[in-house]
């Protein structure tokens, strides 16, 4: 059996199990059975089991527990998301790519943050605001850095979504910020801090339009 043959049936394999676990709906915790088992029935070395486990391992579907056999696990989507984009950004354009996916969550989620935001998450994003125009006026550059990134992440959490909160997260601590904040010149930083400002007004006054305009605007040139 040639290399590549026994890689497409672990794949085979890992897909077949993967589809069980769904049909079944095995929840997490679930023992399902040991490498030898997994050979047994579904007629397959141990070698290609031992393969497919790994596959599914790495995705977090899969787990090990000593002496009992493979466990069922619930994958961590963020977490799996985390660690592949400093993999995946090997290139100028997949660089790219992690821009635009980042404007399209943002823009596109804007509209539940303006629906879902509470007194208390709005409260908070205007003592971000207010604490980002006084690091920008002190110089505290990476401290301004840092709030934006914290804005943005509100935003997101505003949607009320794990998944779309998780990925803005991720995405943002990739890229740092938006925009070079410690690099703009004095009418930029003005800039910067007005489009922050007039964003959590929008979202305060439930003015979606208005909002849709902003989070543009702070992604000119972005993508």
């Amino acid at each position: 059996m040639t290399g590549q043959t026994q890689s497409t049936m672990a794949i085979t394999l890992a897909d077949k199990i993967r589809q069980r676990i769904i049909e079944e709906q095995l929840p997490a915790g679930h023992l399902l059975m040991t490498e030898g088992q997994l050979a047994e029935e579904y007629q397959v070395s141990r070698t290609i089991v031992r393969e497919a486990v790994s596959r599914l391992r790495a995705l977090g579907i899969l787990d090990g527990k000593q002496r009992k056999g493979l466990v069922v696990q619930r994958p961590d989507f963020i977490q799996l998301l985390s660690d592949s984009i400093p993999l995946l950004a090997t290139s100028q354009a997949d660089e790219r790519e992690l821009k635009m996916l980042r404007y399209v969550l943002e823009v596109g989620a804007i509209e539940l943050a303006v629906k879902n935001a509470t007194a208390m998450q709005l409260d908070r994003l205007d003592a971000i605001v207010t604490r980002m125009e006084k690091s920008i006026e002190t110089q505290q550059w990476e401290q301004a850095i840092e709030l934006d990134l914290a804005f943005h992440s509100l935003v997101l959490e505003m949607t009320n979504s794990t998944y779309v909160a998780g990925m803005q997260q991720v995405l943002a601590q990739y890229f740092q910020t938006i925009s070079e904040i410690d690099r703009s010149e004095p009418e930029q930083k003005r800039r910067i801090i007005w489009e922050h400002s007039e964003l959590a007004a929008a979202i305060r006054n439930r003015d979606l339009e208005h909002a849709r305009v902003m989070i543009r605007m702070q992604f000119h040139g972005f993508v």
